[in-house]
């Protein structure tokens, strides 16, 4: 089982770290949690390393860094070459935990803040922690201050942020973003596992071609400059392409670099990101599957505001905000319009098919009547997310073969648009 390293805060403000076993993140977190702790920073130790401050208890009070001493992470959190160069989710996702705990334990706003970028161990992190403390001292709002550092904080943290300072709630709240942060974390992790292999696959076969085009096919040329024969269509073709790469592959190479870079630029414009992201919505098998993964967080987000007690038709504007697609964003924006009408949220959102099913509306309808939305809609995304995961892992099942076959269709069509000729050979030498 593995064994995380925890640092924490107790209920009187002393902060305290150990070690405990657990079979994930999110079982150290509840095992924290239950020893009365408000978990400030917790990461599985490194296999076959001893537990940071050995010999100390779990529990034990932290023994105090001498003035001016650099604080090391006791769990080997970011630890980058040459330190980070910006705030990374990890550093985000502990600073509001952080936060979070210090308010719900009763220390001033001010001071936990002052108590966030000391106890830093990033230099850019302290940096921004401190630059944030800064702003709210000067008399800024911490949403609006967060607002300022845009490439940190996503407008839907800040909204998040807006509602809690708003409502009276802004440890619950931050707590509730650190939870969803973890979730959305841990989504990303087990999509970016499932793609690796097809990745890896696709890389190959872009070398192996490369490979072939470049140093393998010449050689079978001036074999068959030798006999002045005439060589089959597909073999002229595979020869052509193999002088077109040798003699002008680093201006193609170029001109590829150049066009995804222009494609790019032009997709994060308005108009192109529209346009790209309504020509993903109507792709087959993946346009579904993306419109799910959007109802999903949706779902978790309006969720964890009414369970903090945000009104619902600012946890619906600060919800649309998580889904991603602005194609998506416009249509649920319509249905937030018809629930300021006086609609139920349930039929309101009925009208829009493409991101929420009939049975999804259903069971939105019943918990609206029952008074337990918060609790449906989490089940709903949690229920989502794990059909999200069996479908990638059937798709990746199915994408390795795939891959596999077209590696093996391109090499085996040179390999034999180049064997053909040597057939005919035979008669040229008679």
């Amino acid at each position: 089982m593995p064994l995380f390293a925890y640092k924490a805060l107790q209920l009187d403000g002393l902060v305290v770290e150990g070690s405990l076993d657990a079979g994930n993140r999110q079982e150290a977190l509840r095992q924290v949690e239950g020893r009365g702790l408000k978990p400030i920073r917790l990461a599985e130790a490194a296999a076959g390393a001893a537990p940071a401050k050995s010999g100390r208890k779990a529990g034990a009070p932290e023994t105090a860094a001498a003035p001016g001493a650099a604080k090391s992470d006791s769990a080997g959190f970011n630890l980058q070459l040459g330190g980070a160069r910006k705030i990374t989710p990890v550093m985000l996702e502990n600073f509001t935990r952080l936060l979070s705990s210090l308010l719900a334990a009763g220390v001033p706003f001010s001071r936990a803040l002052v108590i966030i970028h000391r106890e830093a161990a990033e230099p850019v992190a302290k940096a921004k922690w401190k630059e944030i403390h800064d702003l709210v001292i000067d008399g800024m709002s911490l949403s609006d201050a967060m607002a300022r550092s845009p490439e940190t904080f996503p407008k839907v943290y800040c909204a998040m942020v807006e509602a809690g300072e708003t409502g009276g709630f802004l440890d619950v709240v931050l707590a509730q973003i650190a939870d969803f942060q973890s979730r959305e974390k841990e989504l990303q992790g087990k999509v970016m596992a499932a793609l690796m292999y097809p990745a890896i696959l696709l890389v190959l076969a872009v070398g192996v071609l490369i490979f072939l085009l470049v140093f393998f096919i010449p050689r079978f040329q001036l074999v068959f400059q030798g006999f002045n024969a005439e060589l089959p269509l597909i073999t002229q073709i595979i020869v052509g392409i193999s002088e077109l790469v040798r003699g002008y592959g680093l201006f193609l190479g170029a001109a590829i670099v150049i066009g995804i870079v222009s494609a790019r630029n032009w997709f994060k414009s308005e108009k192109g990101r529209r346009v790209w992201e309504g020509a993903i919505l109507k792709l087959p098998k993946i346009g579904p599957l993306l419109a799910q993964f959007a109802m999903a967080r949706f779902a978790r987000m309006l969720g964890t505001l009414l369970g903090a007690g945000v009104p619902l038709i600012a946890a619906l504007n600060v919800a649309r905000r998580s889904i991603g697609n602005q194609i998506l964003v416009d249509a649920v924006s319509e249905s937030i319009d018809r629930v300021k009408e006086g609609k139920a949220l349930g039929k309101s959102l009925a009208q829009n098919r493409a991101l929420f099913p009939g049975a999804v509306v259903e069971m939105i309808s019943v918990a609206e009547e029952s008074g337990r939305l918060d609790q449906e809609l989490l089940r709903i995304a949690n229920v989502t997310e794990s059909d999200l995961d069996r479908q990638l892992k059937a798709a990746v099942a199915l994408a390795e073969p795939l891959m596999l076959f077209v590696i093996a269709a391109l090499v085996g069509t040179i390999f034999i648009g180049m064997v053909i000729p040597i057939f005919s050979l035979q008669d040229h030498i008679k």
